[in-house]
């Protein structure tokens, strides 16, 4: 069995003189730094999140610096469901269930339950670290779920893992999801893209998907790569043909290669950031968004049952 710390006590006495001088605590938690090779990577205890990732000097990942509180939810881990559901309103088990509003302007909850809350962390070697997090049964979420993600740098980049666990005795819907925001260090324009997916959802003003579409004969075909150009782009892609996103800029590239569990990508060219279209979301998921509402790919864990899903950043 692993042995889970709580790092905000440092274990180091580099760490420990770390902390004794910071003169503030850092809104992201107590970090780990994770290298291998010519990768390096920064994950925090707060949501678990990824806030940096580089290969080769070169950022991978458009993410933030220590002592601010994380934007745009980046590098966020979404769980117990990814993206949105209309109203914080959905029906399961014969029951009415509502959740708070987290994104209030548009009348939805937004991104899960656990990107605002304090992980446990294990740090077992320089290249590995894996966080833990017991999510309570709440108002809108009446259910026990044992969570734990692993962050990996191998050869082939950043190996990330989800797990959830049924803890409680009634069975639960599910969802997860990642949130990336990859960069090439040039404006989404410039820049090209692959995704292996045979369908995409029109989206409406309040983000809510309608019913997957076949992508052939329309802007959002990019099973061939090609530039995004001026393409706005802030939708689920399904019907997955292959394993691999890629963005590319002449020689270089970044790629997301989907494993276990993982049969949507939603991505995001970031149009209303400031500054807009730096950086494309290209975002691992297990459902579409308002997937408790649909139904659709919509996992229910059993009690004591295991769900999980795996994906890998690789930078060139």
């Amino acid at each position: 069995m692993q042995d889970w710390v709580d790092v905000s006590i440092p274990a180091t006495s580099g760490m420990r003189r770390f902390w004794q001088a910071a003169s503030m605590r850092d809104p992201a938690g107590p970090a780990l730094v994770l290298e291998h090779g010519p990768y390096r990577a920064e994950v925090v205890s707060v949501g678990a999140g990824l806030r940096s990732l580089q290969h080769a000097g070169r950022d991978l990942v458009a993410g933030y610096a220590a002592g601010d509180v994380c934007p745009d939810y980046r590098g966020w881990v979404l769980q117990p469901w990814p993206n949105r559901i209309g109203e914080g309103r959905y029906r399961f088990g014969g029951v009415d269930h509502q959740l708070a509003l987290t994104e209030p302007e548009r009348g939805n909850a937004l991104h899960g339950l656990v990107g605002w809350v304090r992980w446990d962390a294990h740090h077992p070697d320089a290249a590995r670290a894996s966080f833990r997090h017991q999510l309570v049964p709440q108002a809108g979420y009446p259910f026990a779920l044992d969570l734990d993600v692993h962050y990996r740098l191998t050869d082939a980049g950043l190996h990330v893992t989800l797990e959830a666990a049924n803890a409680g005795d009634t069975p639960a819907p599910y969802g997860a999801g990642f949130h990336p925001y990859l960069t090439m260090g040039r404006p989404a324009d410039e820049l090209e893209l692959t995704l292996p997916a045979g369908t995409w959802c029109p989206m409406d003003d309040r983000g809510l998907p309608g019913p997957p579409q076949p992508v052939d004969g329309t802007p959002y075909d990019f099973r061939e790569p090609r530039a995004i150009g001026d393409l706005r782009i802030d939708h689920p892609f399904g019907g997955l043909v292959g394993d691999t996103a890629t963005l590319r800029l002449a020689d270089r590239s970044v790629t997301v290669t989907l494993g276990e569990g993982c049969t949507w990508l939603h991505v995001f060219t970031c149009d209303t950031h400031d500054p807009a279209r730096q950086a494309v979301a290209i975002e691992p998921m297990t459902c579409p968004p308002d997937a408790f509402r649909s139904g659709t790919d919509l996992a229910v864990l059993e009690p004591g049952a295991t769900h999980r899903t795996s994906f890998t950043i690789t930078g060139s």
